[in-house]
């Protein structure tokens, strides 16, 4: 599992549905802060409507 609040862009790329996404993720949360939810994966340029099913691969750490 990546965990999308400290996981690197190269890191995220691993996962299929977020190839060729991680640094825009890595901007996101720079810019936003933390992720809270992973329906804000859709908030992120380019990954709308892309991210079904990606819980199987990717978390979100509590703290």
């Amino acid at each position: 599992m990546i965990d999308l609040n400290t996981s690197t862009a190269d890191e995220r790329d691993i996962v299929a549905a977020l190839k060729g996404h991680g640094f825009e993720i890595v901007r996101y949360r720079e810019e936003r802060g933390r992720f809270t939810s992973l329906q804000q994966l859709d908030e992120v340029p380019g990954l709308s409507g892309k991210t079904d099913g990606i819980s199987d691969h990717v978390t979100i750490a509590a703290s």
